[in-house]
């Protein structure tokens, strides 16, 4: 879903409100949640595996012996991380 869909959906329910109908108002909306509930999930992954990676360089940093053990744990919580990203997607195009 683009912007200018969401937008459509958002101008769409303030037209519906504005005439006083309920109804359309809840079919120009019943995507935009999630919508938006995907882009959440996707940015929270991203940010999680950006402190991930951020924390497993300065534990490199701190460490240089201890370097591979930090690498194998940190694409071990990568792939974890990537398959709730991928389950909320997954879920998400069921639901739209």
């Amino acid at each position: 879903m683009d912007f200018a869909a969401i937008a459509n959906a958002v101008n769409q329910a303030a037209v519906a409100a504005q005439a006083g109908g309920a109804e359309p108002v809840a079919q120009a909306t019943e995507k935009l949640g999630p919508g938006l509930a995907l882009g959440l999930a996707v940015l929270g992954a991203g940010l999680g595996i950006g402190k991930l990676a951020a924390s497993a360089l300065e534990g490199t940093a701190r460490q240089p012996e201890a370097a591979g053990k930090l690498q194998g744990m940190m694409i071990l919580a990568i792939a974890f991380i990537e398959a709730l990203a991928l389950i909320a997607l997954l879920f998400g195009a069921f639901v739209i």
